[in-house]
C-alpha cells in the first residue's frame, strides 16, 4: 500500500550508468520503495508485466559522459523537498506528458 503522507527526498551523490550521468536520491527511501512496491503489485494484479529489476531511484542529468559533471554530482547534497503526489508520465520522442496525478 502506498504511503499516506508526504515523503521527504533530496538529490545526493551521483554517478554513471553507461553514458548516462545521474543524481542519486536520498531521504525517505523506505517509504519510496513501499510506494513502488504497492504500484508494482497493483499493476501486476491488473495484468501488466512486472519489473523485478533492483530499484535505484535517480534523476538522469545528461547522456554525455562528462567526467567533470560526474565528479560534481558525486559530492552533491541537495535541499530536501516534500513529495506529496506522484504522476503517471508518458514519454515519446524525448517529450514527456503527464497523464494523471495522485496525492499520497
Amino acid at each position: 500500500m502506498p504511503p499516506s503522507e508526504a515523503l521527504e527526498l533530496r538529490f545526493a551523490g551521483g554517478g554513471r550508468f553507461g553514458s548516462a550521468c545521474w543524481a542519486g536520491v536520498d531521504g525517505d527511501l523506505a517509504a519510496l520503495s513501499e510506494l513502488r512496491e504497492g504500484l508494482r503489485d497493483a499493476l501486476t494484479l491488473g495484468g501488466f508485466p512486472s519489473d523485478d529489476r533492483p530499484f535505484h531511484p535517480h534523476l538522469t542529468v545528461s547522456y554525455h559522459p562528462d567526467p567533470a559533471l560526474r565528479r560534481a554530482l558525486a559530492g552533491y547534497q541537495g535541499t530536501p523537498w516534500p513529495v506529496t503526489e506522484f504522476s503517471l508520465v508518458q514519454s515519446a520522442d524525448g517529450r514527456y506528458e503527464r497523464l494523471a496525478t495522485w496525492p499520497l
